[in-house]
């Protein structure tokens, strides 16, 4: 299909650089293909939910993935590069996308050292895209500690490209639920939740469930090729464990629908699920792509935030309720002000007939 069919104009003003405040006080578009779309907010989620269904979380949590740093060589000749990590490989390794990626060959050395703390790691392999593979001088939960002082909140280049990380950012571009250490991007469509609307859901009987998916840096990229049959998706690490697998498929069987908050929680379920919609244990890496014509197997309903034109996941949501349907829900949410990407409003979408 082609990539120019997910194209479309975003005005500079709807791009959110800061969240809304508190979480849940964002709006929410309802689309249900077919039907008039709702302006609602995100407190209201309970009304468009019942008793029963199960709201899906992802919790991986964001690490501070981008890194900044000195390239030596033994004839002490040096160049400075970033670094940001998106798939750990190994307890003392990571796949990173470099800027300045041509001043880096196999086998250098990067220092990125910052605020006093000592940090190195050598180029094993490099990959197309500036994507290059960094072992670093510690391993496993050192490791963990070194990036937490040296390493800054990734934040999105649409975001990053007007301001720079505060502290405020390491709390905002985090949910409430984080738990799981590894991600280089925020679920963010569970951004929005509090524990006020926690304690409302709980109160109408609409469950939760975990996953954990590792967001990596891949979900920024653009799509380059003219066509979505040439578009290869990076790889995210991620799990479902048999006591959640089990849930899942016990309130479905009474009659809940399985709602996933976020593309990241969409993405891992239906990589888990069976050609007969049965979610099963899982643990691995996925880089599913969702476009149109995909059959869903695990999901009823997804909360989701505003999406990039021409991306993976404004593809992964015309495929859900539908291109047309889609197009014209962000020709309204332009319209009425809507606040687009990770520190945006959200949507709560409703399957086309085709998708299931």
């Amino acid at each position: 299909m082609r990539v120019d069919a997910f194209d479309f104009d975003l005005p500079e003003a709807c791009i959110a650089v800061r969240p809304a405040s508190p979480r849940d006080a964002a709006r929410m578009l309802v689309v249900r293909p077919g039907e008039p779309l709702a302006d609602a907010g995100v407190r209201d989620l309970t009304r468009f939910l019942k008793a029963g269904d199960v709201l899906v979380f992802n919790d991986t949590k964001v690490i501070p993935a981008q890194l900044e740093g000195d390239r030596t060589r033994a004839d002490g000749a040096k160049a400075h590069i970033g670094a940001t990590l998106h798939m750990r490989v190994a307890p003392d390794c990571w796949k990173a996308f470099i800027r300045g990626a041509k001043k880096l060959k196999v086998g250098d050395t990067v220092d990125f050292s910052a605020n006093g703390h000592q940090l190195t790691a050598e180029v094993l392999a490099r990959g197309v895209d500036g994507e290059a593979d960094l072992r670093f001088d510690r391993s496993g939960g050192d490791l963990d500690a070194a990036l937490a002082l040296v390493g800054h909140v990734p934040l999105p280049p649409y975001i990053a490209s007007k301001r720079a990380e505060d502290a405020r950012d390491r709390l905002d571009y985090q949910t409430i639920y984080a738990r799981e250490e590894g991600a280089v991007a925020a679920p963010t469509a569970g951004l929005h939740f509090t524990d006020e609307l926690f304690a409302a859901l709980d109160e109408a009987g609409i469950h939760r469930a975990f996953v954990t998916l590792h967001v990596g840096a891949g979900t920024f990229l653009p799509v380059k090729a003219d066509d979505t049959d040439a578009h290869k998706m990076h790889a995210e690490i991620g799990h479902v464990d048999e006591k959640t697998a089990q849930f899942l498929n016990e309130a479905r069987a009474r009659g809940g629908r399985i709602v996933s908050v976020g593309t990241t929680s969409l993405r891992l379920l239906e990589s888990a699920a069976s050609e007969e919609g049965t979610i099963e244990p899982w643990s691995g890496a996925t880089e599913i792509f969702i476009t149109p014509g995909y059959r869903f197997k695990a999901i009823d309903v997804l909360m989701t935030n505003f999406h990039l034109p021409r991306s993976t996941l404004f593809m992964l949501v015309s495929a859900f309720s539908g291109l047309e349907t889609m197009q014209a829900a962000y020709r309204h949410a332009i319209g009425t002000g809507y606040r687009f990407y990770s520190y945006g409003d959200s949507c709560l979408l409703f399957p086309q007939e085709t998708a299931r």
